[in-house]
């Protein structure tokens, strides 16, 4: 299958470079083919590809190794004109997205098919192919080309991006003579600008036109009246006396005597739309070289050619321009937000330096037409309305004309000039400064469109990876070490993270990061000693002044003490911690609430360094991280809470201590199954009875975790009272087994060895045991033998009716009793089982050990039998009986 209108699979490209790697199927596999294809592309010089490559490649490697269980096999083809990426897996019979008349939206939480729909969304080509034993997905992702040819035809538009035009578009048609008097005025010319035909006939068109005087531009209307076509910007003074911004296009005509004359189109500039001719680009020859189609394009008049291809840089070519066809002191060039609300500083010259770029001020400053930046304004004397341009404020810039940049009537951006003298600019300036604006809105908008695009597919492979680093622990120092290093220094230059334990808690400072590690310990004290921010569930980030004006506070504390220390000669301690620590939280800082389950969490609060800002596409992308920082780090919360309570409760089930048995070395080892625990279905107790003796028991409670911790605290201190009340091994295990069964539902059958150990006089002991089902004991003897212990009974909790018996048996000098549960005997790889043979072979080599190290014999043959983890609880008990020439 290949995305539809490609009828053929495109493999025919010349194959310059090429490389291949395999993931096996598991999840950390999906991060590494994302670095794969991260550094191939880098490799090769194709940075601009990376984004969507690793978007599109996370998702087919995850359906091949965590959906289809399989190997996925990656490879990364490089040709003249595209990167073709393959990924490949063992599972053929998985389904693909069918052509479907209507669109089928899916729910929230189908993964089927996202990576196709992916690649149909973002690649050029993409395509499926099937063998009998795998299936490969292919996408291609074409090199950015030059466009060729003109574009005569734009595409269909939702009504609602149509431009805005009035109820009935007002056309004027002027015609001019050779001499550039005014010859033809119709309906719609005298509708706008108020003059009747009569009035303005013969008159040149100069007299009436406002035309912009552009340092560098030889061009004047009466050079643009003999062109054989312009189209611009200009104005036409009513007969008001106000000039009227218009858009024109002039066309050169002869009549059929040969008379030259040229026809004027005019439209209100922002209907400029409706005659504007669609931006050509330059075409190639047949000879390979590029030919100007159109004009002399009004942008590159103003910006020069080569224009900048990037956007800071099409930017301050921009501000420079505009200060010096007015010939300002300072200029600067600001950005609108989406919600054009505010306005982000993006380019300066001639400002102080603290008017840094992305600082943002409001569009509408004030109440009066001047005080919006959606209209042009000149400020005649800043210093008689202080504010009236909020980034010139305390700069010593007293006059200034700001214009707005527009593209189909919406608001983008502010251009704006300034000099220091009060009364430098008139309307004319204003009028010169908007035509400026006009010709290169549509230019820095596009600009803007592309940076904006590239940053926000940037985002999405960057959160991708952080979702990933995030799910992959539960750990919540971890957690918090992460959420740091994601955004130091991808997102600002420094950061801490408060927690809040629960609704009664403050704020508590516990993680906190810098770029540059020596800085860490005073921006950890400085943040110390200041009060928290503000917890609140308002989303978004907002501003935090503190910590900039406490470090600045300090900073001018320690340069006091030191000036009065520099007259005897020395300087105060701690000064140059205190700068540093001012010039790295001098500049914007800002705090994102996390929030996880409708309950604040935390604070995570990103910082800036001196005269710096935060731009508004990373505050997006950090409100995006934070909410899925929060929810990991309640989860890492939640999983460690759990943990301790369960950790609590099962270490009560655990015996206290194993007591001193004289004459007898007793070693226990437990291990239990699952993250977490510490006591599962195995169980062991050895305690003191009356009468000299000690009771000693291990079992195995069917299953694992919680529920088999529960019948295990039943058995053991069941074992203990009834023990210690006098009562023989089986009348205690028959008591036992009614009690489990009174449980009911809740109850599980359990395997038991109980027995009791009676030290005799000669140094040997005698033990009466009964083995319910369990693992029978086994005794090895100083001679090297290995027998059982006891004979096998009915288990308990599956049967009312139980008749036990006990049997004898003696342990003499150097003789061991060594007792398992079945996570021992059981212990498997592959078709292999330990069992009872090859426990008996490991204890038959423990000869002479004591009992400790037979304990750990064991269990080193238990581990080493299979790779994997053990999946069953353990539980070891040895009695051994020491030789009299051992010491105790």
């Amino acid at each position: 299958m290949v995305k539809p209108g490609n009828a053929t699979r495109q493999r025919s490209a010349v194959i310059t470079a090429r490389a291949a790697a395999s993931f096996e199927p598991m999840g950390r596999s999906v991060a590494a083919a994302r670095a794969f294809v991260r550094d191939t592309l880098q490799g090769w010089g194709y940075t601009e590809l990376i984004d969507d490559a690793v978007v599109l490649t996370s998702e087919l490697v995850t359906n091949a190794v965590v959906h289809a269980g399989t190997d996925a096999e990656v490879l990364c083809l490089r040709s003249e004109d595209a990167v073709r990426i393959e990924v490949a897996d063992r599972y053929p019979e998985r389904e693909i997205p069918l052509q479907q008349t209507g669109p089928t939206i899916a729910p929230p939480d189908h993964e089927g098919g996202r990576g196709l729909l992916l690649c149909g969304a973002m690649a050029s080509r993409w395509g499926v192919d099937y063998t009998p034993t795998r299936k490969q997905v292919w996408f291609q992702l074409a090199l950015p080309a030059r466009s060729v040819g003109t574009r005569s035809a734009g595409p269909a538009v939702p009504v609602q991006q149509l431009p805005i035009a009035e109820a009935r578009v007002r056309v004027a048609v002027v015609q001019i003579d050779r001499t550039g008097a005014i010859t033809s005025w119709n309906e719609d010319a005298e509708h706008l600008f108020g003059y009747t035909a009569d009035q303005v006939a013969g008159k040149p068109l100069t007299d009436i036109a406002a035309w912009p005087h552009t340092p560098g531009t030889g061009t004047g209307i009466v050079e643009a009246l003999t062109l054989s076509r312009w189209e611009g910007s200009y104005g036409i003074r009513g007969v008001h006396g106000r000039v009227i911004p218009v858009y024109a296009s002039h066309l050169r005509v002869r009549d059929p005597e040969g008379e030259p004359s040229t026809v004027c189109l005019l439209v209100r500039d922002d209907e400029r739309a409706v005659i504007q001719t669609p931006v050509r680009v330059a075409a190639a020859t047949e000879g390979g070289q590029l030919t100007d189609t159109r004009a002399a394009d009004p942008f590159e008049v103003f910006i020069g050619s080569p224009a900048p291809d990037d956007l800071d840089g099409l930017l301050q070519r921009t501000v420079e321009r505009a200060r010096d066809m007015l010939d300002a002191d300072s200029a600067f060039l600001l950005l609108a937000t989406d919600d054009e609300t505010e306005l982000e500083v993006r380019a300066t010259t001639g400002l102080p330096s603290t008017r840094q770029r992305f600082a943002r001020v409001p569009v509408e400053a004030g109440t009066s037409r001047y005080g919006s930046a959606r209209m042009p304004a000149v400020h005649e004397d800043l210093g008689t309305a202080p504010g009236a341009v909020p980034l010139l404020t305390g700069t010593g810039m007293r006059s200034a004309v700001t214009v707005p940049l527009k593209v189909e009537g919406r608001l983008t951006g502010s251009l704006g000039v300034a000099a220091e003298t009060p009364g430098r600019y008139s309307n004319e300036e204003a009028l010169r400064l908007q035509f400026a604006a006009d010709r290169i809105a549509l230019a820095v908008e596009s600009a803007r469109l592309g940076e904006l695009e590239r940053l926000r597919r940037g985002s999405l492979s960057f959160l991708v990876e952080a979702s990933d680093l995030l799910a992959g622990t539960l750990d919540r120092d971890q957690t918090l070490a992460l959420m740091a290093q994601m955004t130091v220094p991808t997102l600002a230059t420094w950061c801490a993270v408060y927690t809040i334990a629960d609704q009664s808690s403050e704020p508590y400072l516990s993680f906190v990061l810098h770029e540059d590690e020596e800085r860490i310990d005073g921006l950890k004290a400085l943040l110390s000693r200041i009060n928290p921010p503000e917890p609140v569930t308002t989303p978004g980030a907002r501003i935090w002044a503190a910590p900039a004006e406490a470090a600045h506070h300090s900073a001018l504390r320690s340069s006091m003490r030191s000036v009065g220390l520099g007259s005897a000669g020395g300087y105060a301690p701690g000064v140059g911690t205190a700068l540093s620590t001012a010039a790295v939280t001098g500049g914007e800082t800002v705090v994102l609430p996390l929030v996880a389950r409708n309950r604040v969490i935390g604070m995570l609060t990103l910082g800036k360094p001196t005269e710096e800002h935060f731009r508004q596409e990373i505050l997006e992308l950090a409100e995006d991280l934070s909410r899925r920082a929060a929810l990991a780090l309640d989860n890492a919360r939640l999983y460690s809470e759990r943990t301790a309570i369960s950790r609590a409760l099962q270490r009560s089930l655990l015996p206290p201590n194993t007591p001193h048995i004289p004459g007898v070395e007793v070693e226990v080892i437990y291990r239990a199954a699952g993250e977490g625990n510490e006591v599962g279905g195995d169980f062991y107790d050895v305690f003191p009875l009356r009468g000299g003796g000690y009771g000693f028991a291990i079992g195995d409670v069917c299953g694992t975790g919680p529920e088999a911790a529960a019948v295990t605290g039943l058995a053991r201190h069941a074992l203990r009272l009834l023990a210690r009340e006098g009562l023989g091994g089986p009348a205690v295990l028959e008591r036992l087994n009614a009690a489990i069964l009174d449980e009911g539902a809740r109850s599980r059958f359990l395997t038991l060895l109980y027995g009791e150990l009676w030290p005799q006089e000669d140094g040997g002991a005698l033990l009466k045991v009964v083995c319910a089902g369990h693992p029978l004991p086994l005794r090895l003897s100083q001679d090297g033998r290995v027998e059982a212990a006891a004979e096998p009974q009915p288990l308990l909790g599956v049967m009312e009716d139980l008749e036990l018996y006990e049997q004898t048996v003696t342990l003499n000098a150097g003789d061991v009793l060594l007792c398992v549960t079945d996570g021992v005997t059981e212990r498997r790889e592959g078709t292999r089982m330990l069992g009872d043979d090859g426990l008996s072979d490991v204890l038959t080599g423990c000869t002479g050990l004591t009992a400790g190290a037979v304990a750990a014999r064991v269990l080193r043959a238990v581990e080493r039998f299979a790779a994997e983890p053990a999946s069953d609880d353990m539980a070891i008990l040895v009695l051994r009986i020491p030789e009299p020439h051992e010491s105790d």
